[in-house]
């Protein structure tokens, strides 16, 4: 009697656990449907990756200011994705100038740049101190050293990258970009998915971009992935030659991106806080504003600030608060604080900078070279970037050689320049905590 009993018992069960196993992991792909994942090159697997660092990444504002497209965000509300801003020179882009640990470690310090500095008015599509723009999300995914900007990504003015035929769904492929010519700003997006029915017929593309008022990811229907397709004259473009695309614009040669760094979770400092966050650079003689915030109430005893292991700052007894401090000498720089049971708090690092250059005169001609002059301390001059005002195409970004950083100049070639008018020179270089940028306009005449 017992033996049966017990059968049917582990019958009943068993059949029950069967029923159950479909529902108990939510994480697997249905039976009927497939990703291209098995399929991807590296770069492409890279290139879901990366953007996904950014796309993905979650943080929450501490306090009211922190600007945004038509507003702030709002303190306590979880976001996800970095902020869309259009920082050009005057404030730094995620992943590109400052590691986006840096973003994180500002966004939990209430009197930091993001929520003390605004770029609206300022510069034109930024609001934000930090963040980014499609063109500047696709190119970090994309492993390119420096951004290009968007309406540069397809053909006839980068190489390896070709128009999809046909312009649907059935034909997208991970790494893709779909760029909406300007009207009057251009776009760009990158397609990080392909989702496939048991037949291989696709079924979902999703697709990522930097918008405001972060980045944003859409995994559309294959009709909706059409419409999306046909309007406002978008186009699907095809890499099939990363390293043409790129050409000398290689994340690889470059201390940025970092995306060892960048893919970590980083342990933010509760007890003081830089302005511009923690593992950051500052030119020389610009303020470093220290925030002890001192979050756990453990009291502070001192402040310190060392240039390597040499202590040229100590302050005791500081209270909680912001403390402005400049430093004339470059170097690496650590800050932390003593506790009052003598125990030392974690540390922020920052390096001070010297970058600055000159030009020929306020005017240079279209068809004969000209020359920059440079100089640096603890930073690497590793590019000029020369942008046009009076023609967006006429986009230029000038590599520096071992050769030209000895002689402290580079050149810029003649006919390089297309159109006549005001042209933007940015320098920049480039430290283990991030870079900087220098600008200074010349006219550009015949």
């Amino acid at each position: 009697m017992n033996v049966p009993s017990r059968y049917s018992r582990c019958l009943f069960y068993s059949l029950i656990c069967l029923f159950l196993l479909p529902n108990s992991i939510p994480a697997a792909e249905p039976q009927s449907e497939q990703t291209d994942a098995d399929h991807l090159k590296a770069w492409q697997e890279k290139g879901v990756e990366y953007a996904r660092i950014m796309s993905q990444v979650k943080w929450t504002p501490v306090a009211e200011g922190m600007p945004r497209r038509k507003g702030y965000f709002e303190p306590g509300k979880e976001y996800t994705g970095v902020p869309y801003s259009s920082v050009k020179y005057v404030g730094r882009y995620i992943g590109f100038d400052i590691y986006l640990k840096t973003f994180l470690a500002a966004v939990e310090n209430p009197d930091s740049v993001l929520y003390t500095e605004n770029l609206y008015g300022k510069v034109a599509n930024a609001e934000c101190y930090y963040g980014k723009v499609c063109s500047s999300y696709t190119s970090y995914a994309l492993q390119c050293g420096v951004w290009y900007v968007s309406r540069l990504h397809n053909p006839p003015y980068r190489e390896g990258v070709e128009l999809v035929e046909p312009q649907t769904a059935q034909a997208a492929q991970v790494g893709d970009i779909i760029f909406t010519p300007p009207q009057p700003g251009s776009h760009v997006e990158i397609v990080t998915r392909v989702t496939r029915d048991a037949d291989g017929k696709v079924t979902h593309v999703r697709v990522e971009e930097s918008r405001p008022l972060t980045t944003k990811t859409t995994n559309r229907s294959v009709s909706t992935f059409n419409s999306h397709l046909a309007a406002r004259g978008r186009k699907l473009f095809r890499i099939t030659d990363l390293d043409a695309w790129r050409g000398q614009n290689k994340a690889e040669s470059f201390l940025f991106p970092n995306y060892e760094e960048d893919s970590k979770t980083p342990v933010i400092n509760r007890v003081l806080l830089l302005d511009r966050g923690d593992w950051v650079p500052y030119h020389k003689d610009q303020k470093v504003k220290i925030n002890i915030m001192d979050r756990d109430a453990a009291g502070v005893k001192s402040l310190v600030v060392k240039r390597g292991d040499k202590v040229v700052k100590e302050i005791d007894q500081p209270g909680k608060g912001v403390i402005e401090l400049s430093f004339s000498t470059c170097g690496d720089y650590t800050a932390h604080c003593i506790m009052q049971d003598g125990s030392l708090s974690q540390a922020c690092e920052f390096s001070v900078c010297d970058l600055d250059f000159s030009m020929p005169g306020k005017t240079a001609s279209q068809q004969q070279p000209w020359e920059l002059k440079f100089n640096s301390d603890n930073m690497k001059v590793i590019m000029a970037l020369l942008v046009n005002e009076a023609d967006s195409y006429d986009y230029h970004h000038i590599f520096v050689t071992d050769q030209d950083r000895q002689r402290g100049t580079v050149v810029i070639p003649a006919n390089l320049i297309q159109t006549k008018g005001k042209m933007q020179v940015w320098l920049i270089g480039e430290n283990r905590y991030g870079r900087l940028k220098k600008r200074r306009d010349i006219l550009i005449q015949d």
